[in-house]
């Protein structure tokens, strides 16, 4: 268990702490940073499973039609995701960021009653019902909606979707994935090297070094959370789930003088009461079915 919570949170907080690693990134394009990031985060999975020697999962992945399919589209969803993150805190938007992931497990919730008509319990309906309220007052007191918020936290639920019904565990799925993203994005570093606009060779040696890291850094929390993830119960899996986005608000608030005030703070608010109600509901029916 110890070890679990441990594993668990630090993925989470590595999570919390990327904006810090993409300001560092500034003049090196989102669209850019993706590439490097499904290139290089291929190159490290394949040395970890050759390591490991994990690889006869891959060969009937590779022949199995429903299996491509469903891992195509969760390529492109979580390429989305990533992309959209990485734009966003590049145009100092990681507060409105931070707010997606606060809302995604609401999301996730919503969408299992969707799509697999899966049954809410009560104090989820009304979690989901406050997600949903305080998204509508930052939209009203802010002028607009909260877009990235809710393209990082749809894309991230429709990923997550896929993934749960999926064949393949963390390691051997998210490699698939960049597996399928990989010639796509080296293509595009190519074309942009041959046109002599690529950053790795033209910016400093402190941002190359961070481009090359992308990898490691894009699967070592993935396999710290599958890790933990099997050893604790959801319920506290799912509390632990909000120290990613609460590190990314204080960063946004505190680091990059983000606004934090007015209707804003307010509409947080009514989000951070939708998810305190979302986890003790979790840890309540923990407890109850333990007893």
């Amino acid at each position: 268990m110890r070890a679990g919570i441990l594993q668990a949170a630090a993925a989470y907080v590595i999570w919390g702490l990327f904006p810090l690693y993409f300001r560092l990134l500034q003049g090196v394009g989102a669209l850019e940073v993706l590439g490097h990031r499904i290139v290089w985060s291929l190159l490290f999975l394949v040395g970890v499973l050759g390591v490991r020697r994990q690889w006869s999962w891959l060969r009937p992945a590779l022949a199995d039609r429903a299996v491509m399919r469903r891992f195509i589209a969760s390529a492109l969803l979580i390429a989305a995701n990533w992309f959209i993150y990485i734009w966003a805190v590049s145009q100092g938007r990681v507060v409105e960021s931070s707010l997606g992931y606060f809302i995604s497990p609401l999301v996730n919730v919503l969408t299992g009653w969707l799509v697999l008509k899966e049954r809410l319990r009560p104090a989820q309906w009304l979690a989901v019902a406050l997600a949903a309220a305080g998204v509508v007052w930052l939209t009203l007191t802010q002028g607009a909606a909260p877009w990235i918020a809710l393209a990082l936290a749809a894309t991230f639920a429709s990923y997550g979707l896929l993934r749960k019904t999926a064949s393949l565990g963390a390691l051997e799925g998210l490699t698939l994935e960049t597996i399928l993203l990989g010639p796509l994005a080296a293509a595009g570093l190519l074309w942009a090297v041959v046109q002599g606009q690529d950053s790795l060779t033209q910016v400093p040696l402190h941002q190359q070094m961070l481009l090359l890291a992308a990898g490691p850094l894009t699967a070592i929390p993935l396999l710290l959370f599958a890790s933990g993830a099997r050893r604790i119960p959801l319920s506290l899996l799912g509390m632990l789930q909000y120290i990613g986005p609460t590190l990314q608000l204080a960063l946004g608030v505190w680091v990059f003088g983000e606004p934090f005030a007015g209707g804003r703070a307010q509409g947080f608010m009514i989000i951070w009461a939708a998810c305190a109600i979302f986890s003790a509901e979790l840890l309540w029916r923990h407890r109850k079915e333990r007893r």
